[in-house]
């Protein structure tokens, strides 16, 4: 991460790998977040890292990796428990899901998602899907959707959400 020291230049102000988070079987590394609103940079101090909740408010950013396991791979264990675990560790990130539907889930971004390694199926609302490999972009602009990592080695997705309000259709 890059800052402006006292004298106003600019400066490495960290240079650390983040500790990832394991939930719900995904491997989630919080790199950065902005508070909803304006990103302010430049003059003054810079605001630090708001990662949470998980998806942003309005005008508030989320950076984020996200290693999915392979589908095979997920647990057995008592899923109301682990998504208690999964809200208290990441704020804000169950409360999105569908209870009856497992994976699929709406959000008020705009993210972007780049997969950087292994695969992975987006699903939509109403079946359709795309296979994404190293290197597809995505940008899921507030729809329905479910991931499925159907593959038998973990996919690495890159992702940056902006948050953003929803209008009435």
């Amino acid at each position: 991460m890059t800052d402006r020291n006292a004298e106003g230049r600019s400066v490495f102000a960290q240079d650390s790998a983040t500790e990832p988070d394991t939930v719900l079987g995904l491997e989630i590394h919080n790199i950065w977040g902005t508070g909803d609103g304006t990103a302010v940079v430049g003059a003054g101090d810079n605001p630090e890292t708001v990662p949470f909740p998980f998806f942003p408010g309005p005008g508030g950013t989320r950076f984020i990796v996200v290693r999915f396991p392979p589908e095979s791979a997920e647990s057995t264990g008592d899923p109301e428990k682990a998504a208690a675990e999964a809200e208290r560790r990441q704020p804000g990130l169950t409360g999105v899901f569908e209870p009856d539907n497992p994976g699929m889930h709406t959000t008020d971004s705009v993210d972007y998602g780049i997969c950087v390694d292994g695969e992975i199926y987006l699903e939509l609302d109403d079946g359709a899907e795309v296979h994404v490999t190293p290197g597809t972009c995505v940008v899921q602009r507030g729809t329905r959707h479910a991931w499925h990592n159907r593959s038998d080695r973990p996919c690495t997705m890159v992702y940056v959400l902006v948050g953003a309000e929803r209008q009435s259709s």
